[in-house]
């Protein structure tokens, strides 16, 4: 599994419990399990939840799913 696979996978299992859709950066913080503590790690790379946020922007919101969510970060993070 790539590093960008790993680290989109933590994210939709962070997400798991989360109930959709999610329409404000406050309420995709919360959802996620761990908070805005490290919690997807693969490799060198740790990606906390507050860093996620960063790469969403305005428009992102309503999230429809922890896959559409995790999609748009990794590819905002380039990885």
């Amino acid at each position: 599994m790539t590093i960008k696979e790993e680290i989109r996978s933590q994210f939709i299992g962070a997400l798991s419990e989360a109930k959709f859709p999610i329409y404000t950066l406050e309420e995709l913080l919360n959802a996620m399990s761990a908070g805005a503590e490290p919690y997807c790690k693969a490799g060198d790379i740790a990606v906390t939840a507050e860093e996620a946020g960063y790469l969403l922007e305005y428009e992102d919101f309503p999230l429809s799913s922890a896959e559409k969510a995790a999609d748009t970060i990794v590819e905002r993070a380039g990885l």
